[in-house]
């Protein structure tokens, strides 16, 4: 039996009237949440509050955001606290996703700030890892994947790890329309549980869920959750279709089971 969180990264899009219809056709769907499947949903910071009021009825759908601040309040603007998120009701945030730190700036640094924080103040994160096409085909893949892991977690106790997650996403892969192979997505998540083991303990590297995160759509999303150490998908483009959403909703419920 596994437990599959699916989640989606909405990037910049759906202002809150689009994130009330795309909520609305995921509650309204024929695809019921499966008893074994948790499922996630990132909007925009001004779509928020919206989704937090349409997500009161929703059982089994929870709220992230796509990024926050390591300090509590202050002159930074155009930024958002934890207490802040912790206010509209969110359980997740996204954290270090390679988009954040190409055109951002963010580093290992300030990626591990934002984790200690937001586990500090009862938000889940998820932390973004993932290589760049060169670094693959130079192969420092793993090297720089473990790195990332590392860092990120720097300072946090196995006390304190608990609930996070890992999204491994190849940078090769997002919004490419490229995937990894279930092999390639397998041989990384395998890795990046050694790394939690390493750091941790084994049960405690069982049970952090690790996501894959590059390109997942409904076509591949069967072969790739099938993959042992894959515990679910972070989806970008295929999460702004209530159809598409669901039906990788859909496949990782027969998968559960």
């Amino acid at each position: 039996m596994r437990n599959f969180l699916v989640a989606g990264n909405w990037k910049m899009n759906c202002g809150p009237g689009e994130t009330k219809k795309l909520l609305d056709g995921i509650k309204n769907s024929d695809v019921s949440i499966p008893e074994r499947v948790d499922v996630l949903v990132c909007p925009p910071m001004i779509s928020l509050t919206v989704a937090s009021d349409e997500l009161q009825d929703a059982e089994g759908v929870a709220l992230g955001a796509q990024n926050v601040h390591s300090e509590d309040n202050g002159a930074y603007t155009g930024e958002v606290s934890t207490q802040m998120l912790n206010e509209v009701q969110c359980d997740y945030v996204i954290l270090g996703h390679s988009e954040r730190r190409e055109y951002f700036g963010e580093t290992d640094t300030t990626v591990n700030a934002k984790v200690i924080k937001s586990l500090s103040d009862d938000l889940r994160p998820v932390i973004c890892v993932g290589e760049s096409l060169e670094q693959r085909k130079a192969g420092e893949h793993q090297l720089i994947v473990r790195k990332q892991v590392e860092a990120a977690l720097s300072g946090v106790s196995e006390d304190g790890a608990g609930g996070l997650v890992i999204a491994y996403e190849p940078i090769w892969a997002i919004g490419t329309g490229e995937t990894a192979s279930p092999d390639q997505a397998q041989e990384m998540h395998k890795m990046v549980r050694e790394v939690l083991a390493d750091l941790y303990s084994d049960d405690m590297a069982d049970g952090i869920r690790i996501l894959y995160g590059g390109s997942m759509k409904p076509h591949n999303a069967e072969e790739l959750l099938s993959q042992p150490d894959v515990d679910g998908g972070l989806i970008g483009g295929a999460s702004l279709k209530a159809d598409s959403f669901t039906e990788i909703i859909r496949i990782a419920g027969e998968l559960s089971s």
